[in-house]
């Protein structure tokens, strides 16, 4: 049985990817700032990724690493820093330390726009120190993550259930399920001919979404119908600083969110995804984001 080091196996991405993880049959040393419950096939090891010692127990007797742990949401620049750029070269430092040579890392589109953010600015930093490493790497850049369990999102669905949708500035996006990406990264772990690849992944939409589309598509599974509006940048971004000045460091709609927000583009490369042997979405959206509406409502959240 082989063995993989996991970070930030206790978020959202994280969780889902340990389980399928353990479902392909790898054993797991998945990094923990807490104690967590036993699980079957899970080695938690105490620790952080600005702590050197823990990070080199983790990659202790692994195979492969797996570095899905990251900030997206900072107070400022040094925030991101920390957590996207140092953690990630204190990993690497740990893989190369241990005698790992397979590291997948999980960046974001946001990293092709490094002006437009402070959060996407870390995470080309990070692709950086990845790609010039001796390591043999592969980097999925993920769009927009959904899915059961989400809190990033989760503000879209709670104003659709009241009926309308404040959008960016008129654009396109992609999105991806949780459990489609997890599958991803379990496959890029161990498949051939990914190494040295950046890979972007999505749902299989043709050119994404359009803000409104994605928007009436919660909606529907809300069971209302939406009234979107369009908020210019500068209005965007006012309510970026709203929402810090309100829920403080909860805060999902930042002034650093809200910039790369209103970039027009943010759907896949159509040249970096997969091919479609190696992986393809399974979940179509509606269902989808049916499935966390329905999630949602189990918790009390909606």
């Amino acid at each position: 049985m082989k063995t993989v080091a996991l970070t930030g196996a206790t978020g959202f991405v994280g969780r889902v990817t340990l389980d399928r993880l353990i479902a392909a049959g790898w054993h797991v040393r998945a990094l923990t700032r807490r104690d967590q419950p036993k699980k079957a096939g899970v080695t938690w090891v105490h620790g952080r990724l600005d702590d050197a010692a823990s990070l080199n127990e983790l990659c202790k007797g692994a195979d492969a690493v797996l570095h899905v742990a990251g900030v997206v949401n900072a107070p400022d620049a040094a925030g991101f820093e920390s957590g996207n750029v140092t953690g990630t070269a204190n990993m690497l430092a740990a893989a190369q330390s241990a005698g790992i040579d397979r590291f997948v890392h999980i960046s974001s589109l946001a990293a092709r726009h490094p002006a437009l953010s402070m959060y996407g600015a870390s995470k080309a930093k990070a692709e950086e120190l990845v790609t010039a490493s001796p390591s043999d790497w592969t980097v999925v850049r993920p769009p927009g993550v959904y899915g059961p369990g989400d809190t990033e999102m989760f503000d879209m669905f709670r104003i659709a259930a009241k009926g309308w949708a404040l959008l960016p500035p008129r654009g396109r996006v992609s999105v991806i399920h949780v459990d489609d990406l997890a599958r991803l990264l379990v496959t890029l772990l161990s498949s051939d001919n990914v190494s040295k690849h950046i890979y972007e992944a999505d749902d299989g939409a043709t050119n994404g979404w359009s803000h409104e589309a994605f928007a009436r598509a919660i909606g529907v599974a809300v069971g209302r119908k939406v009234t979107t509006l369009h908020a210019p940048g500068f209005l965007l971004k006012c309510a970026g600083w709203a929402d810090r000045a309100v829920r403080g460091p909860k805060a999902k709609l930042t002034p650093d969110r809200a910039n790369y927000l209103a970039h027009p583009d943010w759907t896949i490369n159509p040249d970096a995804v997969p091919s479609p042997d190696l992986w393809k979405p399974e979940i179509l959206t509606p269902k989808g984001l049916q499935d966390t509406v329905n999630w949602y409502r189990k918790q009390g959240w909606m």
